[in-house]
């Protein structure tokens, strides 16, 4: 059946195309909103975050420089 000239086939394919923008443009604003939240800017982060801090320079130096602080501050040896 013939509506204004385009076949239901027609139709369909106009739907898709109207949907598969929509998600795309949700998509993108979801990741943008999701990114957005990632950076911290000049904002100040308390407490400040150490854990990576260790993390790395054990990474890069070496030496487990976590191990020993944990020592120190429990006081066994």
């Amino acid at each position: 059946m013939l509506i204004y000239g385009n076949t239901p086939r027609d139709i369909m394919k106009m739907m898709w195309r109207r949907r598969i923008k929509m998600l795309s443009i949700i998509v993108v604003i979801a990741v943008a909103v999701m990114l957005m939240g990632c950076t911290i800017g000049n904002k100040k982060v308390s407490p400040p975050l150490q854990a990576l801090d260790k993390f790395f320079e054990t990474l890069g130096s070496g030496t487990n420089k976590t191990a020993e602080i944990e020592k120190n501050s429990t006081g066994v040896e």
